[in-house]
């Protein structure tokens, strides 16, 4: 008899992917199928002041076409977290190490919508095998890069 999969929920900006994104993916595939939730571009400046380098379709596209998701949408424009997994049905969610998201509140949450029965986990282990492991680091990086090019440009009087 196939027994079906378990579902794998994770969710992120995913702004200017990076190797800890595909760490993450990967490790939740170990888990079972992996379902990503994009966060819009509107969400994602709510939630930290600024919006995404890359546009949320552009993310979506390049999420949806990655090894080991089984499938990808946007988040939901209200931002109703728990609604989006009512419509997923997950199994277990998976944190990220660096999500700011509480695991607790997210299982009051679930226990009140009657969905208590999802394991939600953070993973524990950080991807930081490269200096460029997180997308605030690669914008810094590139902030970076330009002012000493700028600096190297006014220099040579350019």
């Amino acid at each position: 008899m196939n027994k079906l999969k378990r579902r794998v929920l994770v969710a992120g900006t995913f702004d200017l992917i990076h190797a800890g994104h595909i760490y993450l993916i990967n490790e939740a595939s170990k888990l079972g199928d992996v379902y990503v939730v994009v966060a819009t571009d509107s969400n994602r400046e709510i939630f930290s002041g600024e919006r995404p380098i890359i546009p949320q379709e552009q993310r979506l596209e390049i999420i949806k076409n990655l090894k080991n998701v089984k499938d990808a949408r946007l988040g939901r424009s209200d931002n109703d977290t728990l609604k989006t997994v009512e419509e997923i049905k997950p199994d277990i969610i998976l944190l990220g190490p660096d999500q700011r998201y509480s695991s607790d509140i997210l299982k009051e949450g679930l226990e009140k919508k009657g969905l208590n029965h999802i394991e939600v986990r953070r993973l524990e282990t950080y991807y930081d095998k490269y200096e460029l492991h997180s997308s605030r680091l690669i914008k810094q990086k590139i902030i970076e890069k330009y002012k000493d090019n700028t600096s190297e440009n006014c220099e040579n009087g350019r």
